[in-house]
């Protein structure tokens, strides 16, 4: 039986916190219950999911890593800066990705790149 969809959900301590830290990346909050700790963002054709209610052991460092691409990674970092976020440099990687790396405020941990190439 086929998958039609994929929403990923991250522990967070904070909903507010970290909606306006994914707000910062260009995600828009499509749905959010604050009664709940829940909130479900959109960038593009991606989905994700922030929820207080699973974040069971706080201060614990994340394991897990979303890896975002977008269609122009030059362009995503430049915007994440000009938001005010403190992202590294790019760089070019050995498995032939230019990309970039962050943690959002619970310490999830992004990736966002793209194929050198453009592709």
């Amino acid at each position: 039986m086929p998958l039609n969809r994929l929403s990923p959900m991250q522990p967070v301590s904070n909903l507010a916190t970290s909606v306006a830290f994914y707000e910062k990346l260009g995600f828009t909050v499509e749905e959010r219950n604050d009664g709940w700790g829940w909130a479900r963002l959109c960038c593009g054709d991606c989905e994700l999911m922030l929820d207080t209610s699973i974040n069971l052991h706080a201060g614990i460092p994340r394991i897990a890593v979303l890896y975002l691409y977008p269609d122009d990674v030059q362009a995503f970092h430049r915007a994440a800066r000009e938001n005010g976020l403190a992202v590294p440099e790019l760089e070019s990687t050995f498995y032939g990705m230019t990309e970039f790396r962050l943690d959002d405020p619970d310490g999830n941990r992004l990736w966002v790149g793209q194929a050198q190439g453009g592709g």
